[in-house]
């Protein structure tokens, strides 16, 4: 019997690739061609998505919570990260990430689609809301 894209998903993985489109058809990629991620589906039904621009330069004070404005702004911008709960909607190949925390305030209580496409060890995720957005994920060996 074949698994539920629910059982599929269900797990740890890598970025392998963020990339989109500008209105011309231009691949861009908003974190770079070496963005770093992770994305984690849990069996209790959360997910957390963190991804990141390689490069990023530590704060000069070395501290956590820092940085000047110009640091904090910077480490900002190239980072993305959210967690929530996570629904999957079987029939459309559909997972709704539920955004309970995010970095980005403007996404704070948002429910978002993404189309999900699970090939063997990989899962290649489109954003519902703007799917010139392609996120390309490996699954994780057992650490």
């Amino acid at each position: 019997m074949a698994k539920s894209m629910r059982e599929q998903v269900i797990g740890t993985w890598s970025l392998v690739s963020y990339e989109t489109q500008d209105v011309d058809g231009n691949v861009l990629y908003p974190l770079g061609k070496d963005a770093k991620g992770f994305i984690m589906y849990n069996p209790d039904g959360y997910m957390s998505a963190q991804l990141m621009a390689s490069g990023r330069p530590a704060y000069k004070s070395g501290d956590l919570h820092t940085g000047t404005t110009a640091e904090m702004a910077a480490a900002a911008h190239g980072y993305l990260a959210y967690s929530g709960p996570f629904e999957v909607d079987e029939e459309n190949q559909e997972l709704i990430h539920h955004m309970d925390v995010s970095m980005n305030p403007t996404w704070l209580s948002q429910a978002q689609p993404r189309i999900a496409k699970i090939k063997g060890d990989q899962v290649v995720i489109y954003n519902g809301l703007h799917p010139e957005d392609k996120l390309i994920w490996k699954r994780v060996n057992k650490n």
